[in-house]
Parts: structure tokens; sequence; C-alpha cells
């Protein structure tokens, strides 16, 4: 079995680590079963959020009477002290729980500090001497302000998108976290569906001994590929290095990681599945992609009031509205063909 520890939190676990943000689109029975499953075969760390509308809930209902077995990361997108409170008490109530192994700011804007406007460090900080959490982190999209973070000495832990698409700058994220003895979570292993080779994504992972992969679940299936992992990891091969080269040609470059930091849309445009159909069409193939209600939301492109919002909220600097425009184009043209 192979094992990560997280940098000076000295937290170790299975390289497996659970992302929990798609059991929200589940039963709460069913959530319990693949989340109970998950723990009894493994997997000892889960990471969710305040944001995952009820992902926090669904842990607390399957796992409350192994907390002191498993390890448990959320997140608050709070930038004021008053919400900060707040979601860390809803969290803690909602895992039925009385503290948390890893808390970390959302996804924020800035690196937050001892001194600066919002406050917030100075919570997290309080709430770690209160016993109400264990090790500060933070997690983002934006290589600025993750490098910031990682200076800054202040955190024990970065979460940040990593897989085999992953940049020079990413990798070198990974070994400044690595050299300041920081726990690096890869967020995004498989780059929000369009890596469909679970193998080859863990064989790239297990290159780096200071990455803990979370894997988004949502079905019996796609764990059982994970947990097959903890027996027999997959290792780098020729054939999943070739694999890896083929798919970094395709897919590197400009296009949509559905990380949904763009919305809401001012028309209700879904961009974050929108701005990427074109490549889910053709990588893995459903019918649901092609059902009146999704072209129906493809279509709404049309109404796109090419305000820029999308483009000025995306961490990763892409032309959202053009990039809209160019899926509704090759969706229009599947459509015509019905073949893809």
């Amino acid at each position: 079995m192979n094992t990560v520890r997280l940098g000076k939190t000295e937290i170790t676990v299975n390289k497996n680590g659970f992302g929990a943000l798609p059991i929200q689109r589940v039963s709460d029975g069913e959530a319990v079963k693949i989340l109970r499953t998950a723990y009894e075969r493994g997997i000892n760390f889960f990471d969710t959020a305040r944001f995952y509308t009820d992902s926090e809930h669904k842990i607390g209902l399957a796992l409350s009477d192994v907390r002191s077995k498993i390890y448990i990361s959320s997140k608050t997108a709070a930038v004021k002290p008053e919400d900060f409170w707040k979601d860390l008490e809803t969290t803690l109530t909602n895992l039925k729980t009385d503290y948390l192994d890893i808390y970390q700011f959302h996804n924020p804007s800035f690196c937050p500090k001892p001194g600066d406007e919002s406050g917030v460090y100075e919570c997290m900080l309080e709430a770690k001497k209160q016993g109400k959490i264990r090790h500060i982190g933070i997690t983002n999209h934006r290589l600025a302000v993750a490098g910031e973070a990682i200076e800054s000495g202040l955190y024990d832990t970065l979460q940040f998108p990593f897989c085999y698409l992953a940049t020079e700058d990413d990798v070198a994220l990974v070994n400044a976290c690595k050299e300041k003895d920081m726990g690096f979570i890869a967020m995004k292993s498989l780059s929000g569906g369009l890596i469909t080779n679970s193998a080859a994504a863990y064989a790239f992972a297990a290159q780096y001994d200071n990455v803990l992969p979370i894997w988004g679940v949502q079905r019996m299936s796609e764990l059982e590929e994970f947990l097959s992992y903890i027996d027999c990891p997959p290792e780098m091969t020729d054939e999943i290095r070739a694999l890896i080269e083929h798919d970094r040609k395709e897919l590197m470059g400009e296009f949509c990681r559905g990380c949904g930091y763009c919305m809401p849309c001012p028309v209700g445009i879904e961009i974050n599945n929108c701005a990427r159909m074109s490549l889910m069409i053709r990588r893995a193939p459903s019918a649901a992609q092609l059902t009146p209600e999704m072209q129906a939301k493809m279509m709404k492109i049309e109404e796109c009031l090419h305000c820029e919002q999308c483009k000025g909220k995306c961490p990763y600097h892409l032309d959202t509205p053009r990039l809209l425009e160019k899926n509704l184009q090759d969706y229009k043209e599947i459509l015509a063909g019905k073949a893809y």
C-alpha cells in the first residue's frame, strides 16, 4: 500500500484521498454506502467543503463513529470573521465532530495573512487555539496565490490542481512544497473528467512522493477502480507514458477545467459544462450529452451578453466567451452529423 505524508502536519494517509464534492449528486443512502466502503477498504483521508452543499452532512452520517480513525479536511470561502465562524460551526455540526484535521481557505483571490484587512487568518489561529482545527491549509487555482502561500510559511498544506496535464509551473509548486515541508493535496487529478484512464492518473501522481491525489467519487464503480490500486498500485510503463503523451498533445493549452469559478452567468449559461463540451463528447461520449435538456443548455450560449464577467473570474485566464462560441459551433456540427 502506498502512503503519503502531508509535510509538517505528520498526517500520513493512503495515497488514495476521497474527494467528496461529487457525493452531492447522490442520495444519503448511496453516499453512506460509498463512503463506508471507502473507509472499510483502506481510504482514510476525506476532503469536503462548506461550499459542497450536503457533502459534509453525508460524511457525518457515514463516518462519525470512526472519526478517530480518519482524517477530514474541509474549506471555507469566508472573507469576513463572522462568516468564518458561521461556516466552521456549521461544518463541525454537519460532520458530527468537534475538530477538523485541516481547515482550508477555499480558493481565495488573495493569500490571507495576519494583519491584512480581512482578519480571517487570525480566525484560523483562534480556531486552532480552541482545538477546533489542527492544521491550516489553503486551496487555489492561481499560481501566484499558491506561490505566495508557500513562501509565506503560514500554511501547513496547499491544495492545487495537479495531474498529468500539469505544466512546469505546476510541478515547481509541488517541489516548492516539498522543500518547505508543506503538504500538497492534488485536486482535479482527472482534470474534471477529461482524463479517462485512472491507472495512468495514479501512476503519474505516484512519481511524486509528497502528493496526495483526491479522487472525486460518486459511483461505486468509480470507487472500486481506486480501491484496486491500494493493493496493486499502477506503475509508470511505456504504454502509460505513450497514453499520457497522447493526451498532453490533445489537451494541453486552452481548455476549460470545469472548476466553476466563472459562475454564475447573468443569463444562466452553464459555463463550466458548456465550455468543455467539445472535449467531453469526444473523450467520454454519453447519450446524456445529446439529450434535449443538454441541447437547450448549449443553445443558451447564443444569449451570451459578452459582458466578460466569466473571463475576468477565470483563474486560468481563458477567453471564456470565445471558448463557449467554439464549443457551440462544434456541438451543432456534432448534432447535425449525430456522430462522435
